[in-house]
């Protein structure tokens, strides 16, 4: 099978950060309940990734093609690889937020690496919306990976053996950095350029109508997705009054619906035009919020340890991964293929970027909101962007269907 080695390190590379990365809502409950944080100051662990993604992704968009993708993740796996240790050994609030601040520089250069690579490997543009779901849907599982083997390290008469989990995650990263340093990408030369050019390209770039409406998908989406993942086992615990252990489990009925959608999006997107596809899965998600959420109010206060007793909402408010789903990768794959081949690392700089600061503004956000408005109302506030995706989307088909017109 054609390029079969760069196929499978690009699934390895989503999958293993994925947990990293997701496993901060988990983190979130755990530093309210291990190390006593407010949910306004848990909230902030987000940013710590985010934008470390942030800044790293602004600048590697351009010069990691020169420096070499491979080599970017080789030394991305050593960084994430010494953080897990340092979480084990250190113990506390402070390296769990530099544990992410590792993780989140780490992620920028292999996600810039694995968007840029799907141009090698898809050919064509419905083999790249393809490509890109189901890979989208490997990261989706290895967020489902955390969320079970989080829970599975807590105990009850060890308070620290939550830790031993690191070191199942160091050990997994460096088998990966194993695969990757024996794996052979066979890419194109870049020509050399000055990191002034380089900056300027990314400029010149967010010049266009297509990236800044981009750009401002890539904004909403990620506060949406973000703000609801990262604070979904809060919300279990401290609204539908289900235990740490519990909470956590439950939220992976999110990133299985998530992995799920995405993977069948693959297949159904090359049956039905984009447009339509995602503007009905917006509002069916919007839907879904406005009913399923008053379900959260007025529950008895208890607590709950078996799934029987878990309320209703408990199952249906996460299955809005299934609409949420296919909008990230279907999106990100129409820009890049409606872009110029050379400029991909650089648009997934900005798509990155952009995504970064949407993740941290979505998760502090709802931090603040949890203590303000309470658990039971807090997800309402998801109609706002989910609204400004639709019209976003309108745009977008617009401007790519002009792009096109002007190609022929």
């Amino acid at each position: 099978m054609k390029n079969i080695s760069l196929k499978i390190a690009l699934f390895i590379n989503y999958f293993v950060f994925a947990a990293l990365l997701n496993s901060v809502g988990i983190l979130i409950l755990k530093s309210q309940n291990v190390y006593g944080v407010s949910e306004n100051l848990a909230g902030w662990l987000d940013p710590a990734k985010d934008m470390t993604i942030a800044v790293v992704a602004f600048f590697v968009g351009s010069l990691l093609p020169k420096f070499g993708h491979k080599k970017g993740m080789l030394i991305s796996y050593i960084i994430v690889f010494v953080g897990c240790l340092t979480m084990y050994f250190a113990d506390s609030f402070f390296t769990v937020a530099l544990l992410f601040a590792c993780t989140g520089f780490s992620f920028a250069i292999i996600k810039v690496s694995v968007y840029t690579l799907i141009g090698v490997v898809a050919e064509t543009d419905k083999a790249h919306k393809s490509f890109m779901s189901i890979i989208e849907s490997v990261f989706m599982l290895g967020i489902v990976f955390a969320y079970i083997v989080f829970p599975l390290f807590n105990s009850e008469t060890d308070p620290k053996a939550w830790l031993n989990v690191y070191l199942v995650l160091a050990a997994l990263i460096a088998v990966v950095f194993i695969f990757i340093a024996f794996s052979k990408f066979d890419l194109p030369a870049e020509v050399p350029s000055s990191l002034k050019e380089d900056v300027n390209t990314m400029g010149n770039l967010l010049k266009r109508p297509l990236i800044i409406l981009f750009a401002v998908f890539a904004f909403m989406y990620v506060m949406t997705e973000q703000g609801i993942m990262s604070w979904l086992p809060t919300f279990n615990q401290k609204t539908l009054h289900l235990n740490e252990s519990l909470a956590s489990q439950m939220a992976v009925i999110l990133m299985l619906s998530i992995a799920i959608g995405r993977f069948v999006s693959g297949f159904i997107i090359k049956k039905i035009h984009w447009y339509i596809y995602l503007t009905s899965c917006l509002v069916a998600a919007a839907l879904l919020v406005i009913f399923a959420l008053p379900l959260a109010s007025g529950l008895a206060v208890t607590n709950i340890s078996t799934l029987e007793n878990v309320p209703l909402i408990g199952f249906v408010f996460p299955l809005i991964g299934l609409f949420l789903a296919p909008i990230y990768p279907i999106i990100n794959s129409t820009i890049l293929s409606a872009t110029e081949k050379i400029h991909h690392s650089a648009v997934a700089g900005l798509l990155t970027f952009f995504s970064a600061v949407g993740g941290s503004f979505g998760s502090v956000v709802i931090g603040r909101l949890f203590q303000v408005v309470g658990g039971d109302k807090v997800f309402y506030f998801a109609l706002i962007p989910l609204t400004i995706l639709i019209v976003v989307l309108f745009f977008i088909n617009k401007t790519t269907k002009k792009t096109e017109i002007n190609a022929d």
